[in-house]
């Protein structure tokens, strides 16, 4: 039997076989073996889960793992972190949940918070100052690769008729990160809602609910912790991490145009040149890319901001599967929140690709745009890997700083 889950948390389906029920030590092991591994993003961390969980223990069906992946992209927040946690919660309850999840995370979010304290530091060396601003100068490329990997898709599947639509939501998400900033949000969620009001007027689920479930209690909650922000602080920190981890619809990416505009621009927390390491240092350690958001906590307020600020960007993702996992199945089936996705995964997907331009202008020296070049060649048109590609454009700039190219504090 299960180790007893937390109160209120409901108990899993029993797994393929009972004989293979893993302890709570092994889950442990073998997230946390993941989370060390996992360079690459979501596509290596559903590879590794996938050979795990299907192929090599057998603990869940193909079919069981497929629908899991469908419906943790239906959710907002990082997908890959919501299928490790469901896939342990599957196997162990809301204890496996738990373990699972924490080991998944933490061996990159304590990689990420040790090289935020060398690259955010005031005096940091010239070689590291150099990888920085190299790595750095590539990071809008990843955000058009991004942004096109998650587009490209969504276009394809989409119908026909609602294709002008998509566009539309597509350019209003680019437009939004490019020139808006802070309000990318509110941009994201009005594509979602747009969508939703077009189907009802169409008629396509008159009979179900006028609203989603929880939709009233956000449009409370967020305003009012929006608000309470607007002073700076800790609760600043709190709700641009809650829009990372409980509003970005689309995957990983969308939360730089999310970060951005107040780490940089509203809380100045970091500069340019900061916020672009804290994005590199995101794509190049293992884990989910979300973690980025502990090193603008650390440069908002040191090691407990930054484990602060992923406490709580993480935080939508365990409640998510623990209050929801049982519901997951029709969640899958809910045309209302399909609906919503229709306008918001476009807009993302815009939001990542319009994200691109800020990045790009943020470059404090010429010789960085050559950088930046060559990384849009190689991740654009040579479809190289994007670890690989931050590396060299990491040593790339130690090579100029050595050379003599400005490398300022």
């Amino acid at each position: 039997m299960p180790a007893q889950a937390p109160q209120g948390a409901s108990e899993p389906a029993p797994p393929q076989d009972p004989r293979e029920t893993p302890s709570l030590a092994q889950i442990a092991r073998a997230w946390g073996r993941i989370g060390c591994l996992g360079f690459g993003g979501p596509p290596a961390h559903i590879a590794l889960l996938r050979e795990l969980c299907v192929e090599r223990r057998r603990w869940l069906s193909a079919t069981e793992f497929e629908r899991a992946i469908a419906a943790s992209n239906l959710l907002p927040g990082p997908a890959s972190t919501q299928l490790a946690i469901y896939c342990a919660w599957r196997l162990r309850g809301a204890w496996g949940a738990l373990v699972g999840g924490l080991c998944f995370i933490v061996p990159g979010l304590l990689a990420i918070l040790a090289l935020a304290a060398l690259f955010l530091s005031s005096s940091a060396p010239l070689v590291v100052r150099g990888a920085g601003m190299g790595a750095g100068a590539a990071v809008a490329a990843v955000a058009a690769r991004a942004g096109r990997e998650l587009g490209v898709p969504l276009w394809e599947r989409t119908a026909r008729p609602r294709r002008p639509r998509v566009l539309a939501y597509a350019i209003a998400g680019a437009l939004a990160a490019a020139l808006l900033g802070p309000w990318l949000v509110l941009v994201l969620l009005a594509c979602g809602a747009l969508e939703l009001g077009w189907e009802r007027r169409a008629g396509a689920f008159a009979r179900l609910p006028a609203a989603l479930p929880g939709a009233g209690t956000h449009r409370r909650l967020l305003p009012g912790l929006a608000l309470a922000s607007a002073q700076g602080g800790t609760l600043a920190l709190v709700w641009t991490a809650l829009k990372v981890g409980a509003l970005a619809f689309g995957g990983g990416f969308v939360i730089i145009p999310l970060m951005q505009a107040d780490a940089v621009g509203t809380y100045h927390w970091m500069t340019h040149a900061q916020f672009l390491d804290a994005v590199a240092l995101g794509q190049v350690t293992p884990g989910p890319v979300v973690q980025t958001v502990a090193v603008v906590g650390y440069a908002a307020g040191g090691v407990p901001a930054g484990l602060l600020a992923a406490t709580v960007a993480f935080s939508p993702s365990f409640a998510f599967v623990l209050v929801g996992g049982p519901r997951y199945q029709r969640l899958l089936a809910n045309e209302r929140v399909q609906a919503f996705l229709v306008g918001a995964a476009p807009a993302a997907a815009g939001a990542i690709v319009g994200a691109a331009v800020p990045l790009a202008r943020a470059l404090p020296e010429s010789w960085q745009y050559g950088v930046l070049g060559a990384a849009a060649v190689a991740l654009l048109a040579l479809r190289r890997g994007v670890v690989s590609t931050l590396v060299l454009a990491g040593l790339a700039g130690v090579a100029a700083v050595a050379l003599g190219a400005p490398a300022p504090h």
